[in-house]
């Protein structure tokens, strides 16, 4: 019996990604029957095969382990359906979140080795070497993140980077550090090969590489550093943060509220959106299954939100630990609206032919971000479980943070005048005063609440337990993961007063619950899952 994994080894294709995208960059034939001798022999052929990296594979990441892992792990999340990831107690039977996260990540390395592999051996090929240098580019993109959620939420996993020369092999876990490695040569080899303008919108760029690269060295620093961060990982994180500051031409989007409507989509094109690094494309179609994005089916509190007969959130809202940084910090309103839905918020965005929305329910705070209404509110895009809006992987602004976090290093603290200018203009944004001073608690509190419900809280804790085990645990610890209540009071306006009831719940944490289990069903055939995990021989490699 095969192993999920070895399964998508064995295929040439995925026979699920098929025609019906509409955005333009997106269209492709139905590639199911495609080899390297009928395709991948063109400019044209070898962008359209890669196109479903950019969502179809990355569909059960975003369904549901996109909260769970990040998020609920994280400590954002209040949810009666992700309690297990709340609590750190998932179980290895666990089949719609954890496995379909896992097979979802693999998935993208498999589907990524694929094209890399079709494209080096496609017969009578007339492709440009800079158009082929960009299509595995993207590949290696594509699977250096799969495999940033894979050791960041497994650890130790199997390296795969040959779908046909390690098919028959039994695969072993390699050791999280040359996972690292492995990581950081393939947005290396994207920085060089990427396109400094790509050549259509939504495509991941150099500067999308550069900003990921600049992630994922500030997060191995904490790896390698015995007990502080390297300080070489620490530069070049830096250095690629810096890059993508100084020379992409990219912005923020002056509202933040607009990076969470359809309108400023990266694929959209009325509206430019300046911040977007990279995102899941997502069609605003229910079919075929897949291309969609069913993030807000899940989140949005109520049907009359969407419109298409989903809309099943009631249930899911923002943390206790979340509400209290808001009701601490009244003046960042701006993102707090933005990402939470308080008692009496109104929404003139969301159900528009109706008058807006008004939250009428005091229970708790629901989830706002990504939430952005039925078809007729986005210019008739949209349908069941297909939410008009595109899933963030990368944003600007969080490229300021890292940067400024970077420049900090070890130090208790900075007055860097490049970290400082960078750090704070995330915050003015926001509305938020400057500060003449940051701290690394500064940092990654901003960076928290900044990316809250976006899929990054539990990465940034890994982070910090890479460098300071200690403090991360203790952070977590003191988070209160319980329930409450939260009500407007009455005829209070700006600053609003809310009365709240907490019932505190705190849940162990510790060095055996920082990695998610492997899914039974891959342990029960898998035998190299539960082995200790070895070196990877990189030179089996290419560039």
């Amino acid at each position: 019996m095969k192993t999920f994994l070895n399964y998508f080894l064995s295929l040439l294709a995925v026979a699920a990604m098929t025609t019906g995208c509409k955005q333009d960059f997106l269209d492709r034939p139905p590639i199911d029957q495609l080899t390297s001798g009928n395709f991948y022999k063109t400019n044209d052929e070898i962008r359209a095969a890669t196109g479903p990296l950019y969502n179809i594979v990355w569909f059960d990441y975003n369904d549901k382990a996109f909260l769970a892992f990040g998020e609920a792990r994280g400590g954002n999340l209040n949810s009666n359906d992700r309690t297990a990831y709340i609590q750190f107690a998932v179980s290895s039977t666990d089949q719609s979140t954890l496995l379909a996260g896992y097979k979802s990540f693999y998935k993208i390395v498999g589907q990524a080795n694929t094209i890399m592999a079709a494209i080096k051996n496609a017969v009578g090929s007339t492709a440009s070497d800079a158009v082929k240098n960009e299509g595995v580019a993207e590949c290696r993109f594509m699977r250096a993140l799969a495999y940033y959620y894979l050791v960041s939420n497994w650890g130790a996993v199997p390296i795969v980077y040959d779908n046909v020369a390690q098919l028959s092999n039994t695969l072993r876990r390699n050791t999280i550090d040359d996972v690292w490695q492995f990581i950081i040569r393939d947005l290396t080899y994207a920085t060089k090969h990427l396109p400094a303008v790509p050549y259509a919108q939504g495509r991941v760029s150099k500067w999308s590489a550069e900003g990921m690269l600049a992630r994922m060295y500030l997060t191995r620093a904490g790896r390698t550093g015995g007990g502080t961060r390297n300080q070489a990982d620490l530069d070049s994180a830096k250095f690629y943060a810096g890059d993508v500051i100084s020379n992409s031409g990219l912005s923020l989007l002056p509202a933040y509220a607009d990076l969470f409507r359809g309108a400023y989509n990266n694929s959209d094109h009325v509206n430019p959106n300046p911040e977007s690094l990279f995102s899941l494309q997502w069609a605003g179609a229910s079919q075929p299954w897949g291309i969609n994005n069913s993030f807000q089916a899940y989140v949005a509190f109520d049907p009359s939100i969407t419109q298409t007969g989903d809309g099943w959130g009631a249930a899911q809202g923002i943390s206790a630990d979340l509400v209290k940084y808001y009701m601490a910090n009244p003046a960042d309103s701006f993102r707090r609206k933005a990402t939470a839905m308080f008692h009496d918020d109104f929404y003139g965005e969301l159900n528009q032919a109706n008058g807006g929305t008004l939250v009428t329910g005091t229970g708790m705070s629901y989830i706002k971000k990504y939430v952005v209404g039925s078809p007729a509110d986005n210019g008739g895009k949209g349908n069941f479980m297909a939410a008009y809006i595109n899933t963030y992987m990368l944003r600007l602004a969080e490229v300021y943070l890292i940067y400024a976090d970077a420049v900090l290093g070890n130090s208790a603290s900075t007055s860097d005048a490049t970290a400082l200018s960078a750090f704070n203009m995330v915050r003015e944004r926001a509305g938020l005063g400057v500060k003449s001073q940051i701290t690394f608690s500064d940092i990654f509190s901003e960076k928290r609440v900044e990316l809250a419900m976006e899929g990054n809280a539990w990465y940034e804790i890994l982070r910090w337990y890479y460098f300071d085990p200690a403090a991360a645990i203790a952070y977590v610890m003191a988070q209160d993961r319980g329930n409450y209540t939260i009500s407007h009071v009455g005829n209070t306006n700006e600053p609003r007063q809310y009365s709240t009831t907490f019932t505190p719940a705190h849940f162990t944490f510790n060095d055996q619950s920082v990695y998610l289990p492997f899914p039974e069903s891959e342990l029960n055939v898998a035998t190299g899952l539960s082995q200790e995990p070895v070196p990877f021989d990189f030179s089996v490699l290419p560039e």
